[in-house]
């Protein structure tokens, strides 16, 4: 099986979150104690990539790069890639097709968070495949306001419909989705939307047609967080507090989980940037590598 390449979605104008965003890129702004292009980065680690195509828009490219720098060799492999005008989320799969040189790929939206006990195990299960493409769904009290998933008698997905005037089912499609090799072909066949853009439930829709998109429902126990507007920034800056609080862990800690899949040594980990640096996140390194010291 052809390994899996990561595209993370980081561009956009952020318009939603202004005028914060007249500053930074929204991708890069607080949440809790990590900016927010840490937590689509450590899925697509959990989901077992290690190649990952950061893209973004020409003003921010370079802080981009300079944050992963600071983050240091973790054994994941990450490039770069500008695209200059907002052209939807399927044309990120046209922009990495030199990246990913006709591998399978998960493309991920750079303000998406997820959390949940046995994430891991379901992002394995999509990552396996490499026939035809794996959404994510989860239960919202809102689907009007997403693209919502239409279900058979079966529970077989049927369609996708964006922002639903009717009652079509509960299930958002999130911003994850794992593509065959498949993924650019149908990217470059699609036509522009009435705004202009390739949209990604186009190219889900591509593969339903094909009989060939399955969805993963997240379902209670799971808790999925767009960051992107003031509230879900705050909120979710909160669900990470509030559990890394209690629990004493941190959530999309990169260092941690390139250790535990053991993509870099002890020795290695200690001479990362954030190791044994004056704040909260340095000394919860020191305390990973003394716990891993004692284990041994």
């Amino acid at each position: 099986m052809t390994k899996r390449k990561g595209i993370i979605m980081a561009g956009g104008s952020g318009s939603r979150m202004n005028p914060i965003t007249n500053a930074v890129s929204k991708h890069l702004l607080q949440v809790y104690d990590k900016p927010m292009i840490y937590y689509p980065i450590s899925t697509l680690m959990l989901a077992g990539i290690r190649e990952i195509l950061i893209i973004s828009t020409p003003e921010h490219i370079g802080l981009y790069k300079n944050l992963i720098k600071k983050i240091g060799k973790i054994g994941v492999d990450f490039k770069f890639h500008v695209q200059e005008k907002p052209k939807g989320i399927a044309h990120g799969l046209i922009l990495a097709e030199k990246f990913l040189n006709g591998s399978p790929c998960a493309l991920i939206l750079g303000d998406n968070l997820f959390y949940g006990n046995g994430f891991s195990n379901l992002l394995h299960q999509a990552n396996k495949n490499d026939k035809g493409a794996y959404i994510f769904s989860y239960k919202v009290k809102n689907p009007n306001q997403y693209g919502v998933v239409k279900f058979d008698r079966n529970n077989k997905i049927v369609s996708i419909i964006e922002k639903p005037k009717v009652f079509i089912s509960n299930f958002a499609v999130t911003g994850l989705y794992f593509y065959d090799s498949h993924g650019v072909e149908f990217a470059k066949k699609l036509k522009p939307s009435n705004r202009g853009e390739l949209e990604i439930t186009d190219l889900n829709l591509q593969y339903i047609k094909n009989n060939a998109l399955k969805v993963i429902s997240l379902n209670r126990g799971f808790a999925w967080l767009d960051t992107g507007t003031p509230q879900g920034l705050l909120d979710s800056a909160n669900f990470i507090a509030t559990i890394e609080k209690r629990q004493g862990i941190k959530i999309s800690c990169l260092e941690e989980i390139a250790l535990h899949k053991s993509w870099i040594n002890i020795t290695n980990f200690k001479k990362l940037p954030n190791y044994d640096t004056n704040s909260e996140y340095g000394k919860y390194l020191i305390n990973l590598a003394d716990d891993f010291d004692e284990d041994k």
